[in-house]
């Protein structure tokens, strides 16, 4: 296993206090308190750190502190939790214990920020405070409106005040401009972290470092010598049980304007002036803002069926518990994005997401023109182009296929592939994803946050698709559990000049 280049030892986030609302939910057990056990265990948190959950139900400190001590146990016997340790240290997860204290607080009560208040001048922790919102999106600005009803927002004697506000940020563009209209009215755009847990990923912030760092691909990433990039976050799994919020939000707004405009961005931007938080966000807003908004005939949606997933037999998702049978909710998602600059100018981005497909996957492949001049005859079929992968999940890495001289007396060439894994590289520690944005917020870090012009720009492209097929009358067609999804997503880029899908397990 390589070494990592020597680089400083990163300190202990500043003192602060951590009001976690939705203290008692799912994004807290799974995500946030294994990253916080993370972080204690790398000694990245301060002695003074205090963590206060808040939520409407009826619990006490004792209470809650071993309900999350339940869930983390039982992480280390799921290998598919997203936090699986092969155990739990007890002294760091003590560390964290002794730190949780439980306020039960109706998100919509004025009364209630008062005794939060009040709470919150016993602190040790220097008047710093971060209020995690990880609670529905309904109450994103009624939370923020009465934390600064309370004066809790005002930041003086240099502490600062910060609201790290979970997705999804709005169901369309007005919801989103009202959203951002509210809470920017109360509070600095400086201490708004809207969050996007992808780009808590370290292969998504490798993306960065891949292309800047390294003079072998920066030239060539450019539409001059790339043909098109295809996108992809794919899932095995169907609506496991959350189909109440599944039917009000689909596809295209669970993973496009956030996530896959995410790694959009990533793979796309311009290189920023310098590394500073600003710059790259920047050039991420511009990126977004050159999408060009979509038509209706770049997108295409689906609806899985009833079949096998896995060797088992698994419903239609109009048949699942909790979903109409007449819905028109699109479980697959494809589009084709274009972007309006002079590095991208007539190369296509086609992004794709669904539920039960054939592999879980999320990559983004990167194919490059055929050369210049042809010496050798050209070959047909995805498998003789030029493609660069970059494997986000489940296995972390890069792929670059290319042809080569196959061995014998005559020039013949012939498929090759060549790997990099990053765990055979550095090691990695069991982790969410959340470490590195938690750790980040509490050093005043906005790099890897969404800025307001940012969340704006990215449901401004794909409004004209949301707005078509809420005017339709129509179903998404069905595609069968198990494949690729719906064969009108290979007619979206057959369009294209014959392009095709690469297939799902040639991305993994």
């Amino acid at each position: 296993m390589a070494n990592a280049e020597t680089a400083p030892i990163p300190a202990p986030a500043p003192p602060c206090t951590l009001v976690i609302f939705g203290a008692v939910g799912d994004l807290t057990k799974r995500l946030l308190m294994p990253a916080l056990y993370n972080l204690a265990g790398s000694k990245l948190l301060d002695d003074a750190l205090q963590i206060v959950g808040a939520d409407h139900n009826d619990r006490n400190a004792e209470a809650w502190r071993a309900e999350l001590s339940d869930a983390l146990e039982s992480f280390t016997k799921d290998p598919n939790a997203e936090f699986h340790p092969a155990e739990i240290d007890q002294d760091t997860w003590g560390w964290i214990a002794k730190r949780l204290d439980y306020l039960v607080l109706d998100f919509e009560q004025i009364d209630d920020y008062e005794k939060l208040k009040e709470r919150l001048t016993k602190g040790a922790a220097g008047g710093n405070v971060i209020f995690y919102l990880a609670v529905s999106e309904r109450f994103f600005g009624t939370i923020v409106e009465n934390l600064a009803s309370v004066g809790l927002l005002q930041e003086t004697n240099g502490a600062f005040r910060r609201v790290a506000i979970e997705k999804p940020f709005g169901v369309d563009l007005p919801s989103a401009r009202e959203l951002n209209a509210r809470i920017l009215k109360v509070a600095a755009e400086g201490q708004i972290y809207r969050i996007d847990h992808f780009l808590g990923k370290e292969p998504v912030q490798g993306i960065m470092a891949l292309r800047f760092g390294n003079g072998l691909f920066e030239p060539m990433w450019r539409g001059t010598y790339v043909d098109s990039v295809q996108i992809t976050a794919a899932e095995t799994i169907g609506v496991e049980g959350r189909a109440s919020f599944y039917e009000q939000t689909g596809a295209l707004r669970d993973m496009v304007p956030n996530h896959l405009i995410s790694l959009l961005t990533m793979v796309a931007m311009d290189a920023p002036a310098s590394f500073d938080a600003e710059s790259v966000r920047d050039e991420k807003a511009k990126l977004v803002k050159a999408i060009r908004p979509l038509r209706l005939e770049d997108a295409v949606r689906g609806q899985y069926g009833a079949g096998t997933s896995d060797g088992k037999s698994v419903p239609a998702y109009n048949q699942e518990e909790g979903v109409a049978r007449d819905t028109r909710t699109e479980t697959y998602a494809a589009l084709r994005m274009q972007i309006d600059n002079e590095r991208w100018n007539g190369v296509p981005f086609f992004v794709r997401t669904g539920k039960r497909l054939a592999h879980h996957v999320t990559s983004i492949a990167i194919q490059f023109r055929p050369a210049a001049r042809q010496l050798f005859a050209p070959a047909a079929g995805p498998e003789a182009a030029n493609i660069f992968t970059v494997r986000i999940a489940p296995k972390p890495g890069t792929t670059t296929q290319f042809r080569a001289k196959a061995p014998g007396p005559l020039m013949k060439l012939g498929p090759a592939r060549s790997l990099f894994a990053y765990d055979e590289y550095f090691e990695e520690k069991p982790g969410t994803g959340y470490e590195t944005l938690l750790y980040d917020c509490m050093c005043g870090n906005t790099l890897l946050f969404q800025r307001d012009d940012m969340i704006e720009a990215g449901w401004a492209a794909v409004q004209p698709v949301l707005d078509g097929w809420k005017s339709s009358k129509d179903t998404p067609p069905s595609y069968v559990p198990g494949s690729a999804g719906p064969t009108e997503a290979d007619e979206l880029l057959a369009r294209e000049g014959g392009r095709r899908w690469l297939p799902l397990e040639q991305t993994s």
